[in-house]
């Protein structure tokens, strides 16, 4: 090992020249100025978005610690270059996710998110905003159904189905969407069901929901007349069908498209793409043991929107099925 002047003379920097007479205290200040010289000039040509933009990527899945939100976080640990976190209304079932899924050599993280819970959610994104500067992937997966034998009243089932399918995943949303990064991907998984319902609507109805025209604040005002309607046993006079899990699916549809015109409009040049999907019959808790799909088919129209690669244009507030556009 080198010590002394040697060492000094080892580790000057390239170019570096020693003028006789100038005291060490002095060449000290001259290097002090010109390494703030040299950051100064570093800061000033990258901006702090840039300087934000080298945060690591993250995904984000809400109701992901079982059946579909779980494949999907599984998959995405093997495809997606970033952090992803695994969420979960309860810390000990998702932490027990994570765990499962770190068995198996993923590294999923953790963070508690209950969508029916409006601080849990404003929580939630202040935590990836301050961590990451953001999110790049978010995937809507939480939801409800009640089982068709279920015999809470219909008035129950509409004002819990739409309270947690449609209004809190719109909470979600309205907290999430000013965070994601430029390049993002936000994916609603919506249902085949909420089409169904809309062509059970009246005509009327359907024109509604599929106008290009149609306001967010027009879609709550329509999703709170349902529940109330459905309350007074009035929903199928006034021209809504008879299930609250698709009209839910239909609101998550038209709102999906909705924003993704507001993000076309407001943030044109950023090129985040947000779409609703179908996963289809997923052998789930909620869709019961006879469905044909697996968890991890399910799984696969939701990542490939989540991972659609940098520079797509489409699809783009679309109903996707099979990885395929679907007519609304």
């Amino acid at each position: 090992m080198l010590c002394g002047p040697e060492a000094q003379k080892q580790h000057r920097p390239r170019g570096w020249r020693v003028f006789p007479g100038v005291r060490s205290d002095a060449a000290q200040t001259s290097l002090k100025c010109l390494s703030f010289c040299f950051v100064s000039a570093v800061s000033a040509s990258c901006p702090r978005s840039s300087v934000s933009n080298m945060s690591p990527r993250v995904a984000v899945v809400t109701g992901s610690n079982k059946g579909i939100g779980l494949a999907i976080v599984q998959s995405l640990c093997e495809h997606f270059q970033g952090d992803v976190y695994l969420t979960a209304r309860d810390a000990a079932r998702g932490q027990a996710a994570v765990e499962s899924l770190a068995s198996q050599g993923l590294k999923p993280l953790f963070q508690q998110l209950d969508i029916n819970d409006l601080n849990s959610i404003t929580t939630a994104a202040a935590y990836f905003k301050d961590k990451y500067g953001g999110v790049d992937v978010l995937v809507n997966n939480a939801g409800i159904a009640f089982k068709v034998a279920d015999t809470a009243p219909f008035a129950v089932q509409a004002q819990v189905t739409l309270g947690t399918n449609f209004f809190a995943t719109r909470d979600v949303l309205t907290h999430f969407l000013p965070i994601i990064r430029p390049g993002g991907r936000v994916v609603n998984v919506s249902s085949i069901a909420g089409s169904m319902a809309l062509n059970q609507c009246s005509p009327t109805l359907q024109q509604r929901f599929r106008s290009e025209d149609i306001t967010e604040e027009e879609l709550v005002a329509l999703m709170q007349q349902f529940v109330d309607l459905a309350k007074a046993g009035e929903h199928q006079q006034a021209g809504w069908p008879g299930t609250a899990y698709g009209v839910s699916k239909t609101g998550l549809t038209t709102l999906s498209m909705i924003l993704a015109r507001r993000l076309s409009k407001q943030r044109p040049s950023d090129g985040i793409l947000l779409n609703a999907c179908c996963p289809g019959w997923v052998r789930t808790d909620m869709a019961g043991p006879k469905a044909p799909k697996s968890p991890e088919e399910g799984a696969v129209t939701p990542v490939y929107l989540a991972l659609l690669p940098p520079g797509a244009a489409e699809p783009h507030g679309k109903f996707v099925s099979d990885k395929k556009v679907q007519p609304w």
